[in-house]
C-alpha cells in the first residue's frame, strides 16, 4: 500500500522537526525513508513551495519526493494525482486537509490524518538493556526434559586446550 502525504501538515505534527527549520523536508524524508524500509511501503511526500516544481533530488528508491510549483500548492498537487490515480484502492492518503482527504474518500482510498500518520512514523521501542541484564525481558521457563537437552548439548561440546 503506497501512501500519498502532504509533506508540511506532517512536519507540523512532528514533535522533532519544526517547520522553520530550513531542513525540515530533508529530516521528514529522513524518517519516511525509515518507515519505508522497516515496512516495505512506497511513499510519495508532496511539499509546498518548490522551485522550480517537481521531483526532487532527495527522492530515493522507496521515497518520492515533490516540491509543488510556486503557483501551485501541496494540496492542489496531491488533489489532481488523487483525480488521475488509475489505481487508487491500494493508496492511502495522509493529510490534515478535508477536501483533500473527502477527495480520496471519493476514490476509495484508505486515508490517516497527519497526526495519526505522525505515530507510525515513531521507530519501535528498544529493549531497555536494564531489564535484559536482569533477565526480565524474556519470561522463559524450561522443563526439566529442556534443561538436560540443553546440558547435554554443551557438556558433549570438546573443550579448548590452552597454549
Amino acid at each position: 500500500m503506497p501512501y500519498l502525504i502532504d509533506g508540511h501538515n506532517l512536519i507540523g505534527q512532528l514533535p522533532d522537526i519544526s517547520l522553520d527549520d530550513p531542513n525540515d523536508e530533508a529530516q521528514l524524508v529522513q524518517k519516511l525513508s525509515g518507515f519505508a524500509a522497516r515496512t516495505s511501503k512506497h511513499c510519495v511526500v508532496i511539499f509546498d513551495n518548490g522551485l522550480p516544481g517537481g521531483q526532487s533530488r532527495m527522492s530515493t528508491s522507496a521515497v518520492q519526493v515533490i516540491f509543488a510549483p510556486h503557483h501551485q500548492t501541496a494540496d492542489s498537487v496531491m488533489l489532481s494525482r488523487i483525480r488521475a490515480e488509475r489505481n487508487p484502492q491500494p493508496w492511502t492518503v495522509v493529510s490534515s486537509d478535508n477536501v483533500v482527504l473527502d477527495a480520496a474518500r471519493e476514490r476509495r482510498m484508505a486515508v490517516l490524518r497527519s497526526p495519526e500518520f505522525a505515530a507510525l512514523l515513531r521507530p519501535p521501542a528498544k529493549p531497555d538493556p536494564k531489564k535484559i541484564d536482569a533477565g526480565e525481558a524474556a519470561d522463559v521457563h524450561l522443563s526439566p526434559k529442556e534443561v538436560d537437552e540443553w546440558l547435554k548439548l554443551f557438556a558433549d561440546r570438546p573443550k579448548k586446550k590452552k597454549r
